[in-house]
């Protein structure tokens, strides 16, 4: 089985590509997640892991997520080899994104400027009903 659960902040905004051949979006974001356990007198460590996100999900991670923010990310691991001009193999390690997920509470998500979710517009998530007398 190979399933991956992340939890940490973007390093910096997600980037947005698309392939050469068939025109399919790919978003590549790095995400520090905070190890469990620090050394006392130390700082807490992090590690910096690559995740990519293909689709619908990749559109979505690179209109809505932003460097600092918290989110969560399920998925799988993988790891690509290729050779460079010169010859030399490469491997990189990466996280295959499958969902993706808001983690910031309201109140952080607005400390790091990220109360715009589209077009400049803020979003408003309140009902237009008057909600004095519900029934529970």
């Amino acid at each position: 089985m190979n399933k991956v659960i992340l939890m940490g902040r973007l390093t910096k905004d997600p980037e947005l590509r698309y392939t050469n051949v068939s025109n399919v979006p790919v978003c590549h974001f790095t995400l520090a997640v905070d190890r469990k356990f620090q050394r006392q007198g130390e700082e807490r460590q992090a590690d910096f892991i690559p995740v990519v996100a293909w689709d619908k999900t990749a559109e979505f991670c690179s209109k809505y997520f932003n460097k600092g923010q918290q989110v969560a990310v399920t998925g799988r691991i993988q790891v690509r080899t290729w050779d460079d001009d010169q010859g030399k193999r490469h491997y990189i390690t990466e996280v295959i994104a499958e969902e993706t997920f808001f983690a910031d509470s309201k109140r952080e998500h607005t400390e790091y400027g990220n109360n715009e979710v589209s077009g400049g517009e803020e979003q408003n998530f309140s009902s237009s009903e008057d909600t004095g007398d519900l029934p529970f």
